[in-house]
């Protein structure tokens, strides 16, 4: 299983939650510290599809995937990163 990381690559208006771009979380079966249940409830089913080899026709780079919190008025956007053993 490999592990990704997510990487805040754009936010808007205010996070509640205070993510700030160039954050950084490491996804694994839990919610890492300081990372806004919110965000990891909408990035856990991207991770777990790139942790197991899987990988998203839309995007061009098979390692990675980009996912938006639910916050519509104050999005914060991720980029999850498959790293390669």
């Amino acid at each position: 299983m490999s592990e990704v990381i997510a990487k805040v690559i754009s936010q808007k208006g205010t996070c509640t939650a205070k993510h700030r771009v160039g954050d950084e979380f490491v996804i694994g079966q839990g919610t890492p510290a300081n990372l806004c249940s919110w965000a990891f409830y909408s990035l856990f089913p991207f991770a777990q599809v790139l942790q197991f080899g899987g990988s998203f026709p839309w995007e061009q780079d098979r390692n990675k995937a980009i996912v938006v919190c639910p916050d519509a008025e104050n999005p914060v956007v991720f980029e999850l990163r498959r790293t390669l053993p």
